[in-house]
């Protein structure tokens, strides 16, 4: 039996209802039952500000505390213009500091990215990849997850109705729990 494993999940929207959220909610259903999801909002973070490190908003401690806590990290993001959303670039940079204590380092990580579009938020999954690697997380390298056409898998309550996603979800959470238990052990 797989040890139990706590995984940070960080979703790149902040709209209630976003296509990211179902996703990851999907996504978590589907996954190892040992992978245990706490779900980290990033919306009440302020932007980052070098001049506020000598005394941390009481948000950014708790942003940082979580994720510290957590075993991993699963990103699942929209893509805005080709690239991650401000909110979400924001988070990381939030973690990343003070320089030399980032929280990201050295966490086994997966990248979930979404579109209604047909390229499923290509530029969005390789524009967040880049500072994974500068932030020595250890990233799902295959499959590669981009899920385009979003804004049709899901009923009116938000559940995933597309059968060949969710078994694609299912073995990716597979995938990502092997890579987990690999960087850890």
């Amino acid at each position: 039996m797989s040890k139990a494993r706590t995984v940070a999940v960080i979703v790149g929207s902040l709209r209630k209802e976003s296509f990211s959220r179902k996703l990851a909610k999907a996504f978590t259903a589907a996954a190892p039952t040992h992978l245990k999801f706490d779900f980290v909002d990033i919306g009440q973070l302020q932007f980052f500000n070098q001049d506020l490190e000598s005394t941390p908003p009481a948000e950014w401690t708790a942003f940082r505390d979580r994720i510290r806590a957590a075993d991993a990290v699963l990103f699942v993001t929209p893509e805005y213009n080709r690239g991650i959303p401000g909110v979400l670039k924001n988070a990381i940079d939030v973690g990343s500091r003070p320089y030399g204590q980032s929280v990201w380092n050295g966490k086994p990580a997966a990248v979930v990215s979404n579109s209604p579009g047909a390229i499923g938020g290509f530029g969005a999954y390789h524009h967040l990849r880049q500072s994974l690697v500068f932030l020595n997380m250890p990233t799902v390298n295959q499959p590669e997850t981009y899920v385009g056409g979003v804004a049709s898998m899901f009923d009116e309550a938000g559940e995933l109705t597309n059968e060949a996603t969710r078994e694609f979800l299912t073995g990716f959470g597979q995938v990502f729990a092997d890579g987990i238990e690999k960087h850890l052990s």
